[in-house]
Parts: C-alpha cells; structure tokens; sequence
C-alpha cells in the first residue's frame, strides 16, 4: 500500500472529490500517452517538454486534491478522522512541492 493511502483514504469519503482524482489522473494518463506518442515520433523538444509539464500539472493537482480533502475532513470532522495524522499530512503536502 503506498503511503497516501495510509493517511485514513480521505477520498473515498468524498465521492466529488474522489471523481475529481480520478479525472485529473486520466487526464494526465492521456498527456502521457501524447508525451510517449511525440518522442517516439520524433517531435521537437519544445513539443515534449511542453507535453511533460502538462503531465506534471495535472498529476501535482490531483495529489494536492487528494491532500486538500484530508484536510478538509480533519477540519470537518476531526474525531471521526482521528487516523489522520496532521504531521504525515503536512509530510505529504511538502512532498508533492
């Protein structure tokens, strides 16, 4: 198990903010493809590059609404996320910076 999901998977408690995750990951799995797509045919570097940080755009939202609906639900809720630990939340933050 990677170590977002240890952090109480606040985001299947959020059934808007889980459908955001998931359509942020597709969308970059779909940038990826391109990114893939244009090396293998040759594309200029400007073209990758510009594909690649879309990749990464997307991927750093979809982590940052992974960890932004944890936090919401300690603020919400904060006996029922006793699991949620603030410190492995804030480690989490500062990884995706």
């Amino acid at each position: 198990m990677d170590e977002a999901a240890q952090v109480g998977d606040p985001v299947t408690h959020d059934a808007e903010a889980k459908r955001k995750v998931v359509n942020r990951l597709k969308r970059a799995q779909g940038q990826l493809a391109a990114v893939i797509t244009a090396v293998e045919g040759d594309a200029s570097c400007r073209d990758v590059v510009q594909q690649l940080a879309a990749v990464s755009k997307a991927l750093d939202r979809a982590g940052f609404l992974v960890i932004s609906t944890a936090l919401r639900e300690c603020l919400t809720d904060p006996e029922g996320s006793a699991d949620l630990d603030p410190d492995e939340l804030e480690k989490l933050f500062l990884s995706l910076a």
